[in-house]
């Protein structure tokens, strides 16, 4: 009775498995085929024209870049931070667990939720408008549980007898934290931080408050009111008039790039993924 249940179970998980890759292969090759015609030299070195019909992306892809730079650079210390508080300071403590629940429930608010927390702190009480920063700080927040996590798995995977055989040296907390934990961490902080990105590189809810446009802005000359374009935002826009067959073509075409640029992320992190599972099980 008990092989007759794991096989059931084997069964029904290896098919959910199979329609989720069949769905995930469906909406890629759907996006692939009509995205396809619209890729060109132009498409990528030209900026937007015609409201979305003629023109390319330049200056979207230049922008989503940007804010993505800006929340891995936020994103990067504050994970840090929070991750050697909770394997180092915070070890064996009740503190310990709270601070990883709070975690994994920032880890599941909804998107839009921190797109409202830029648009109302930056953007109005501090008066910024809509700045490149604001998005970079509000995908930073989207990103920090992700990121955290996965340095944090990453320090609980290193062998305990470093730990013990720095302190054996005479190296202080400190000391030890700079020349053990943070030599041998960097890859879940890297692993981490392209998943993050790879996640926050589709944001739409959170950039459309706090610091991005359809048309108009180049590269940002400084925070305050200095909107950029970004791609997340103009497929929504072109999604609401994709009728015209010119910007339809356009629309599928940001689209078939964004999705390249979430792949690229996600692919650039398997390998640290892998490493740190090796490393995990020797």
């Amino acid at each position: 009775m008990r092989k007759l249940t794991d096989y059931l179970i084997a069964v029904i998980t290896g098919g959910c498995a199979i329609v989720a890759l069949g769905i995930l292969a469906g909406l890629v090759f759907v996006v692939a085929h009509r995205g396809l015609p619209a890729l060109s030299w132009s498409f990528f070195t030209e900026q937007i024209r015609l409201v979305g019909a003629a023109g390319g992306i330049f200056w979207n892809l230049v922008g989503t870049l940007i804010i993505l730079a800006a929340a891995f650079v936020i994103c990067a210390r504050l994970a840090i931070g929070l991750a050697l508080v909770e394997r180092v300071w915070l070890r064996g403590s009740a503190m310990q667990r709270w601070l990883r629940a709070l975690l994994y429930t920032l880890n599941g608010l909804p998107s839009i939720l921190f797109g409202l927390f830029g648009f109302i702190v930056f953007v109005q009480w501090c008066g910024w408008g809509k700045s490149w920063l604001i998005g970079g700080i509000v995908l930073a927040m989207s990103m920090l549980p992700t990121v955290t996590i996965a340095l944090v798995e990453r320090l609980k995977a290193i062998p305990s007898k470093y730990e013990q055989a720095a302190a054996a040296l005479g190296l202080n907390r400190a000391q030890i934290i700079w020349s053990v934990l943070l030599p041998q961490a960097w890859g879940g902080l890297i692993t981490g931080s392209l998943l993050g990105l790879a996640r926050a590189a589709g944001e739409t809810a959170p950039i459309m408050f706090t610091c991005t446009i359809f048309a108009g802005a180049t590269w940002p000359k400084g925070i305050i009111e200095s909107p950029v374009l970004t791609l997340p935002y103009h497929i929504f826009i072109l999604a609401q008039d994709s009728f015209d067959p010119a910007v339809g073509s356009k629309l599928w075409g940001a689209a078939l790039v964004l999705l390249g640029l979430v792949f690229l992320l996600s692919l650039i992190a398997l390998p640290s993924r892998l490493t740190m599972h090796e490393e995990a099980n020797v």
